[in-house]
């Protein structure tokens, strides 16, 4: 099992940024210290060629994260104020998400403790993600011909809309999104099938209602590649999540998705994406669960 980190997570920000950034300084001492993973398991990415990044964004959008050209409106859209280090940061998760990708295609599965900026456009940056990695990964492996069909499954609590607009109208690459109806993108994109969940749904309903749908997504798109984005902000204690899911229900929920992956032996890539609970180490428990369970299931 592949382990993708951030070493450089720790790009300069304002302190109210800060929270909850640190998580992917603890999910791996956490991972190592319980044993989950090794020293030798563990990968730190190189940044991502230009030419991977203009596979999915434009020439002109590249450019302005490369010279800090974004304007006050396009760094409010993002939410984060712009600078060297934090495009250096996207792009060396986009190449650990590609990483992860590839020793999915010979081992089964690979996780990046980063990722699932799904709310990246081609020509402009949203909620907290300046490049999609998904949809850069997926353009890369299909133009490699490493795979022919791409199912992408995010569980992040807000929809992927930047992977919807980007991805729309593609034969090789299929968006599902199960998210909260009611909660930020407030306008949505269009995913070739979106499940907009209640607000206070529980745990019975929420992985009744999954485990209703991974089968037909299975055999409607007949995939050779999966990417699963694996947000932790569907839990109760989320300060945004709107539903009731408890961290039990959570591993679950990654449970389900690799036991999928695993009897229709379907190589698995996998990102972290969001989570903002109160405590964080609601944050750290529930994302490192999802690395216990791929451990456990998949090897």
């Amino acid at each position: 099992m592949l382990v993708a980190y951030d070493p450089i997570y720790a790009h300069p920000l304002p302190e109210g940024h800060r929270f909850p950034m640190v998580k992917y300084e603890l999910i791996p001492a956490q991972l190592l210290r319980e044993g989950v993973i090794t020293e030798k398991q563990l990968h730190a990415p190189a940044p991502l060629d230009e030419a991977t990044i203009l596979l999915t964004h434009t020439p002109e959008y590249w450019y302005k994260l490369q010279h800090q050209l974004l304007s006050d409106k396009e760094q409010r859209r993002i939410g984060l104020p712009q600078s060297a280090a934090l495009t250096l940061r996207e792009i060396v998760i986009c190449q650990g998400t590609i990483d992860c990708a590839l020793h999915a295609l010979e081992h089964g599965v690979g996780l990046n403790v980063a990722g699932g900026t799904h709310h990246a456009f081609a020509d402009h940056g949203e909620g907290f993600c300046l490049l999609n990695d998904f949809a850069v990964a997926s353009n890369y492996l299909l133009k490699q011909r490493l795979v022919k069909q791409v199912l992408i499954i995010d569980l992040d609590v807000h929809q992927g809309n930047g992977t919807a607009a980007l991805l729309a109208g593609r034969q090789d690459v299929y968006t599902f999104s199960m998210h909260g109806a009611h909660n930020y993108p407030f306008h949505k994109e269009t995913s070739d099938w979106d499940v907009p969940l209640p607000d206070g749904m529980n745990d019975s309903d929420y992985l009744r209602t999954l485990q209703d749908c991974l089968p037909v997504l299975i055999d409607k798109v007949k995939p050779d590649f999966v990417f699963y984005l694996s947000g932790v902000d569907i839990l109760q204690t989320d300060r945004y999540g709107k539903l009731q899911v408890t961290l039990q229900g959570c591993c679950e929920r990654d449970e389900l998705i690799f036991q999928t992956m695993k009897k229709h032996d379907i190589p698995c890539a996998v990102a972290m994406g969001g989570g903002y609970s109160t405590h964080i180490r609601d944050i750290v428990n529930a994302h490192c669960n999802t690395f216990r369970a791929a451990a456990e299931i998949l090897g």
